[in-house]
C-alpha cells in the first residue's frame, strides 16, 4: 500500500473501496462506447478521480472528454434509449483524428450511413440543412466533412440530454456519496491524491 493509503482512517479506506466498487459497476456495460474507446486501458476507463466527479456538473465537455465520464454517460443515455447521439459524436471525434487517408472515405461512409442518412438505423436528430450540407461533403470527404452536424448534436445533448443526467439518480448519488467521503475524513490534498489511487487500481 503507497505510504498515502497507509495514512488513512480504515473507515476511509473502506468508503473509499466502496465508491470504487458503485463506479466500477456502472462502469461494466456493454455498449457501443466499449467498442469504440476500446484503444483506452483499462485503468482509464475505470478511473473516477474526486475532483473530475464534481468538474462533470460544469460542462458537458469536461464530463465527456473524461473517460470514466463519458461511459457513465453513455450509460444513462442508453437508458433513456437515446445512445445515437453520443455514439455519433465519439464516431466523429474518432473521425477526425483519423491518419490514413486511404481509410477516410470508407470510414465516413460508415458514419454517414449508420447516422446521418435518412434512411439510417441510428438517425441523429439534424435539421434537414445540416443533413443536406453533410450528404454534400460526403462527395469530397475531408477531415472536417461531420464539423457542423457533431456540432449540432453536442449542442443538442448540452441543452437536453446533459441537464437530465445531473438531475439523474445516477450522478446525484455519485456526488453525494463523493461528498460524504471527503466530509468524513477531512481530506487535504496529498489524502485526495492517495484515494484517487486507490480508485484508479
Amino acid at each position: 500500500m503507497c505510504k498515502g493509503l497507509a495514512a488513512l482512517p480504515a473507515t476511509c479506506l473502506r468508503s473509499a473501496k466502496d465508491m470504487k466498487h458503485w463506479i466500477g459497476a456502472r462502469l461494466q456495460k456493454p455498449d457501443k462506447i466499449a467498442h469504440n474507446t476500446r484503444n483506452r486501458t483499462a485503468s482509464e476507463a475505470k478511473r473516477a478521480d474526486l475532483d473530475e466527479v464534481h468538474k462533470w456538473a460544469e460542462s458537458l465537455d469536461m464530463l465527456i472528454n473524461n473517460a470514466a465520464g463519458l461511459k457513465i454517460f453513455s450509460n444513462f443515455l442508453n437508458s433513456e434509449f437515446s445512445q445515437e447521439n453520443i455514439e455519433f459524436w465519439v464516431e466523429c471525434e474518432e473521425y477526425r483524428r483519423m491518419t490514413s487517408k486511404d481509410k477516410l472515405a470508407n470510414k465516413a461512409n460508415e458514419i454517414y450511413s449508420a447516422y446521418v442518412d435518412v434512411e439510417s438505423p441510428k438517425q441523429v436528430n439534424l435539421d434537414s440543412a445540416t443533413r443536406e450540407k453533410t450528404g454534400k461533403n460526403m462527395a469530397a470527404v475531408s477531415l472536417s466533412c461531420f464539423e457542423e452536424a457533431q456540432s449540432k448534436i453536442f449542442l443538442l445533448m448540452e441543452k437536453d440530454s446533459y441537464r437530465r443526467f445531473l438531475k439523474s439518480k445516477l450522478f446525484l448519488n455519485l456526488v453525494q456519496d463523493s461528498q460524504a467521503l471527503i466530509s468524513r475524513c477531512g481530506m487535504e490534498e496529498s489524502v485526495k491524491q492517495s484515494i484517487s489511487i486507490l480508485l484508479s487500481a
